[in-house]
């Protein structure tokens, strides 16, 4: 099968996800959203989980949904793809329904995921359902308020990990979330943003093509949450990556893979930008600049160096 693209062709396609959403101005999740979607050849279904996607695009009575879609509570996005997947099995042993393959999509941020949801997405994995979850990652809860999160990062400053004479911030790594998915053994784990576009549509399209469970960790940047002006919002997802803060990689049946850019720093080192190049542009991480701080973003350098030494051994680049 091949995972490349047609960019004159893709513009012809009628649109997933319609206009007239609320997502903010700036956002990052509606272009992810779009870029999968688009990936996706074929009769689509999507689960979404409770989050800023689903509450933005679905205000009563309107829809910005051009796809069979449904929603359901914060933290069973993933039983509800696995449902809509043993139904589809059902009707197909009545001869009632007439798809030989459906994509079966889950969409979930990562309050969503790393915590209130990863009970139902490790059964889901653990019983081998086919479909595709992928984590919209903002890192925080910014649906409900800018709550820290399973999935935020050293130091950033949330509304329940205010940055004062207490605390410098959140006082937590982010947990491993797509390792956790590999210590599954999932057939297929990637990273991606929606600065490197044909990278995460290249992953999306080879992920339908698999069979079983399959998770991409997609970075989504949030321009209200990390506290920087809305026309950043792809750059900061880049200064991620050329960082290494959030390499794109890929596992796929126990061989891992780095891709696009992470690639290209892995065979060229001097590429790698200091962290402080992704942090000083969002206001999120402002106090760790003060010299009482300073040895927070050394140690989150340390721990962005050490995750990114461990994956190129991974790869087979060390």
């Amino acid at each position: 099968m091949s995972f490349t693209f047609n960019i004159k062709e893709l513009a012809k396609q009628p649109p997933k996800l319609l206009p007239g959403h609320r997502l903010c101005a700036g956002c990052s999740v509606p272009t992810i959203v779009k870029l999968i979607l688009l990936a996706a050849e074929g009769p689509t279904i999507v689960a979404t989980a409770t989050g800023c996607l689903e509450v933005a695009t679905t205000i009563f009575p309107y829809t910005s949904w051009n796809v069979p879609w449904i929603h359901n509570a914060f933290e069973n996005v993933a039983a509800t793809a696995s449902g809509i997947e043993a139904a589809i099995k059902a009707m197909k042993r009545r001869g009632a329904f007439k798809y030989e393959r459906v994509n079966i999509i889950a969409f979930a941020g990562d309050g969503g995921t790393y915590d209130i949801g990863i009970q139902a997405l490790s059964g889901a994995i653990e019983r081998g359902h086919d479909f595709l979850y992928v984590l919209y990652d903002n890192e925080a809860y910014m649906n409900t308020g800018i709550q820290r999160s399973g999935g935020t990062p050293l130091g950033a400053a949330t509304t329940t990990s205010p940055a004062g004479k207490v605390i410098p911030g959140k006082m937590q790594h982010k947990k491993p979330i797509a390792d956790i998915v590999v210590a599954h053994r999932a057939p297929y784990v990637a990273t991606a943003t929606p600065a490197h576009w044909a990278d995460l549509m290249r992953k999306t399209k080879k992920a339908l093509s698999i069979r079983g469970p399959k998770f991409l960790h997609v970075l989504a940047p949030c321009c209200r949450g990390w506290r920087f002006d809305m026309h950043l919002t792809m750059e900061i997802a880049k200064l991620a990556v050329d960082t290494c803060y959030f390499p794109l990689w890929e596992y796929e049946k126990g061989e891992w893979r780095l891709t696009d850019r992470s690639l290209v720093i892995a065979k060229n080192p001097k590429l790698k930008k200091p962290i402080e190049e992704f942090l000083k542009v969002q206001g999120r991480f402002k106090h760790l600049f003060k010299p009482e701080n300073r040895h927070i973003i050394k140690e989150l350098q340390e721990y962005v160096d050490m995750v990114w030494e461990d994956l190129l051994k991974r790869a087979g680049i060390k």
